[in-house]
């Protein structure tokens, strides 16, 4: 009791300081007065009347997208000038190139991150899809994506797919009516939305592949291969089990599937050869393409290389080869009458050329499917904005306002077609059939989803990043008179395994080896954006050398 009378004393001396003490009420006021509450914090700059009041007299920039063409736009416009908005389902920038280290272990996943609200810069952010755009009144609908279950995924396939009209008119009217749709206007339009991973429509693909374009994808490709060396690892399975369990196939023989490949077959004779040595013999790996040769963007010279070096290494290419279908379970002549087809959670890939074959994990990279917002929104045009411009050989066509518009896209791959300052350009038909072309001057398309009409330019993170770079200089200087965009090609780069790497140069120099590898790693190295990120990727580099990789699931 004593004890506590004192605890009571003290407390009441405690209180009566800070009422009766004036410094001590001063500074409790201020510190209160100025600490923000939970509601403010959560509320600061999330309204559209608050994000208007910070706008002042700048034109509002609204950025469709945070990858390398949209993430690099907004760190590069001035933010005295522009008040930039990005909108997109994820709120960071992944680096890809990274990608399959971070699948491996090489590198933690947060490094290969940057993320678009940063206290480093002027950036407006919503967490949403952008449904559908309107020209003439410059305003974008957004749907709210914070808690989208596909975030940090590779999407094959439009979210609302197999939605009839009025499923989706249904779904809008419940959507505005929950808050979960807005509309957000915009003085310029920046549509760098990327594209989808594509399968072309190989059954069982989108539901049982993993694939490799985002950080979600690399934790479960990740988790996934550490699995198949646990269940082989058990002394219930059996023999043949473990052979399909390490039985990788890559399909895809570009830059992605080539150095996942490399990186696979690194961390299992680096790392998991040391833990697993009983199992390392009945390990696969497997790269199949329909390509007569891989990496199809280098020269013969640098492709055979590669292919001589994952033969040395034990890696099988199978060019020319084409995939029917993937499904869950093991094949049936492989099933014995006391196992079901689904034991062990094997995969069976159905090749033409070879029949069906056990594996434990499929990772898909063939290409790229345009996105349903380019394919959908940026169809036909509702309404002309006031400020169309028709180019100069048919200002004498009929009137504008009379023809049905729509954006002008690439005949192969849906992708928008600009002109070279990276301007959308709309189509319509005239009189007599004459096709007449128009721009829209304050709306651009850049990345993968935009194409600079006459150029073939490769759907790269190099070629995405120089438009926004060249956009951002552009905007900055209010300057669009010089000459257009042109890219540079500054050299393609690809990771071989056993730090070797294959180094095609834009002006012709080539060669592969440990200098190439040296080249690859000091390039991306370079091009990390944060001094975050460019401090821990060699601290990770240095420590998975000298320590080895982590193999811990989680």
């Amino acid at each position: 009791m004593h004890r506590a009378s004192r605890i009571r004393k003290l407390s009441s001396g405690v209180r009566e300081f800070l009422t009766s003490t004036p410094s001590a009420r001063q500074i409790s006021h201020r510190l209160f007065e100025h600490a923000p509450t939970a509601r403010s914090r959560q509320t600061r700059w999330i309204t559209i009347s608050q994000l208007d009041h910070g706008r002042d007299s700048r034109e509002r920039v609204v950025i469709l997208g945070s990858g390398w063409a949209g993430f690099g736009l907004a760190r590069r416009l001035d933010p005295k000038k522009y008040q930039a908005v990005v909108v997109s389902p994820r709120s960071y920038f992944a680096f890809t190139p990274l990608l399959a280290s971070t699948a491996v272990g090489t590198l933690e996943f947060r490094t290969t991150l940057e993320p678009v609200r940063s206290r480093r810069t002027k950036v407006d952010f919503f967490q949403g899809w952008a449904d559908d755009v309107d020209f003439k009144n410059k305003k974008i609908t957004i749907e709210e994506a914070v808690e989208d279950p596909w975030q940090g995924l590779a999407l094959t396939t439009d979210r609302h797919a197999g939605e009839s009209k009025e499923q989706e008119l249904a779904r809008e009217k419940s959507q505005v009516e929950k808050g979960k749709m807005f509309d957000l206007t915009y003085d310029k339009l920046v549509v760098a939305v990327g594209c989808y991973s594509q399968t072309f429509g190989t059954p069982g693909v989108k539901e049982h592949a993993f694939f490799l374009k985002d950080v979600g994808d690399a934790r479960k490709i990740r988790n996934r291969l550490l699995s198949c060396f646990e269940a082989a690892a058990l002394p219930t399975t059996p023999d043949s089990i473990r052979k399909q369990l390490l039985n990788f196939a890559v399909v895809g023989g570009g830059p992605t599937g080539i150095e996942f490949s490399a990186e696979l077959h690194d961390l299992i004779t680096e790392d998991l050869a040391k833990i697993y040595p009983e199992l390392i013999p009945l390990h696969k790996i497997t790269v199949y393409d329909v390509a007569p040769k891989v990496l199809p963007m280098f020269d013969e010279k640098l492709a055979t290389y590669a292919m001589n070096k994952f033969k040395r290494d034990g890696i099988d290419i199978r060019t020319s080869h084409h995939v029917k279908e993937l499904r869950p379970g093991g094949p049936t002549e492989h099933t014995t009458p006391t196992q079901k087809k689904d034991d062990y959670n094997l995969y069976t890939l159905k090749v033409k050329e070879e029949g069906e074959t056990g594996i434990g994990m499929c990772v898909w990279s063939t290409g790229l499917m345009q996105n349903p917002f380019v394919a959908q929104a940026l169809d036909k045009v509702k309404a002309l904005p006031d400020n169309l411009q028709p180019l100069d050989s048919h200002k004498n066509a009929n009137e504008p306002e009379e023809m049905d518009w729509t954006v002008k896209k690439a005949s192969g791959s849906g992708s928008v077609l600009t002109d070279d300052r990276l301007r959308i350009k709309l189509t319509a038909k005239g009189q007599g059939d004459h096709e007449i072309e128009a721009i829209v001057p304050d709306v651009f398309a850049l990345g993968d989803c935009g194409i600079v009409e006459g150029t073939q330019y490769p759907a790269t993170a190099q070629v995405a990043q120089q438009k926004a770079f060249w956009l951002a200089k552009r905007l900055n200087k209010g300057d669009f008179d010089n000459s257009g965009f042109k890219f540079k090609n500054l050299g393609t780069l690809a990771y071989v395994g056993d730090w070797n790497a294959l180094f095609q140069g834009g002006g012709g120099s080539k060669f592969g080896g440990y200098i190439a590898w040296v080249i690859w790693r000091g390039a991306y190295f370079t091009r990390t954006v944060s001094w975050r990120n460019k401090i821990l990727i060699p601290i990770y580099w240095v420590i998975n050398w000298l320590f080895g990789r982590d193999i811990s699931r989680f």
